[in-house]
């Protein structure tokens, strides 16, 4: 056969294959990106410890309300939500942990306290308690409560009211003597200062709690190790992760509330303002009939201008639904004096109303308590003795002072 013919015939059977294949060929949509469309009611993304629906506004870009695209390979940044917070509903927790009853854990924990805090009190027992008190004991008796962070003016009180009573009293034998130093340092520390958290429905409404400090002093785990407290005493809690700066904040506080079936109200949006998630967790706590909303904030220098506005514009937000009950200052007890610093410019902003110390079972020194309580004229309602989820107790003077002198 003509080589021709031959090369004219294997041409037209291989456009014929090629035809083929492509009618037999069905479209496909690109790998890895199926338009979905998802019903108002239909819950969205879930954090851990809340069910959230996000609220999408409508835009040409994103196709109808409710329409995500999801490109594995380059992945794009969801629509700003409307009101840029997820509204939380009830968890779906399965198995709840049963928080330590809040009664006792001060006691429970005093051996804790007792070991940090042994050099501070054997130190002054075996001064107060020899034979000769000298000028020199006391000036040792005074340094020994400086090194532990009582303050200049609180020391130099505490020392003239000790050695007014040794004089007096005349007595050198030891348990007088820890009954003397007891009863000078539970003055010190103000038994009759309320300390009473104010975590409980009022007019209607729940009551609501700011928890505020500086960066790094535990304020995240505080709120959760709160909400325990809360929920031990039957309260029911709604947390507001209004740290919307800090990467996963909003997840570890939802991952403390789910703990224990506590709501977390949050926002999936990078950078969200955190008035509106503030805002929304109080309207939350409102719908839900909730006992106490606490509203978990970024850690921020009290040197930065602009961020102390940030908080107090948070307040104010909150306050357009309702009064701001508790201000809690987290400090933490290792930073001695200088965290003194930091409250007083806070107390400016926000009006603390109490103070939460955290790590006080570390390096810190006992005499802080005294210290920050006469520094802002109120009082140290919590304090923290460890990393584990009941480790945070509520303060008690006569304890603390006890577990001081053990």
């Amino acid at each position: 056969m003509d080589p021709i013919i031959l090369i004219s015939l294997a041409s037209v059977l291989l456009v014929g294959l090629v035809l083929l294949v492509f009618i037999d060929r069905k479209p496909k949509r690109p790998r890895g990106i199926y338009p979905t469309t998802r019903d108002a009611n239909d819950p969205g993304p879930t954090g851990t410890g809340s069910t959230a629906v996000l609220d999408r506004p409508e835009t040409d870009d994103a196709g109808p309300a409710g329409t995500a695209v999801a490109e594995p390979e380059a992945p794009v940044a969801a629509p700003v939500p409307a009101k840029d917070v997820v509204e939380a509903e009830e968890s779906t927790a399965p198995e709840l942990e049963t928080p330590a009853p809040a009664a006792g854990r001060l006691a429970r924990l005093r051996a804790r306290l007792a070991k940090s805090n042994s050099i501070f009190g054997k130190g002054l027992l075996a001064l107060l308690s020899t034979d000769n008190i000298t000028d020199d004991v006391w000036d040792e008796v005074e340094e020994t409560l400086l090194l532990a962070d009582l303050g200049t003016e609180p020391t130099m009180e505490l020392v003239d009211n000790l050695r007014e009573r040794v004089t007096v009293e005349g007595s050198r034998d030891p348990q007088q003597v820890k009954a003397m130093l007891h009863e000078e340092l539970v003055k010190m520390v103000d038994p009759t200062m309320d300390r009473r958290l104010d975590a409980s429905r009022k007019e209607g409404r729940p009551a609501v709690m700011m928890v505020v400090g500086v960066n790094g002093v535990g304020k995240t785990t505080t709120v959760g190790k709160i909400g325990r407290v809360l929920v031990a005493e039957d309260r029911h809690v709604v947390f507001g992760a209004a740290d919307t700066f800090r990467a996963a904040a909003a997840e570890q506080l939802a991952t403390w509330g789910a703990r224990v079936g506590v709501d977390t109200v949050r926002s999936y949006e990078d950078g969200a303002d955190p008035a509106s998630v503030a805002f929304e967790a109080v309207k939350t706590g409102i719908e839900q009939e909730a006992d106490v909303v606490i509203v978990d904030t970024a850690g921020r220098l009290q040197n930065k201008a602009n961020l102390m506005d940030e908080l107090g514009k948070i307040k104010r937000v909150i306050e357009k639904q309702a009064a701001v009950d508790e201000v809690l200052l987290v400090l933490d007890a290792t930073t001695g004096q200088n965290g003194l610093a930091q409250a007083k410019v806070f107390a400016e902003v926000v009006n603390i109303t109490g103070i939460a110390l955290t790590k006080l079972d570390g390096t810190a020194k006992g005499g802080i308590v005294v210290a920050i309580q006469r520094e802002l004229g109120v009082p140290v309602k919590l304090v923290g003795l460890g990393e584990g989820p009941d480790d945070l107790a509520p303060f008690n003077a006569e304890g603390f002072v006890e577990a001081l002198l053990d």
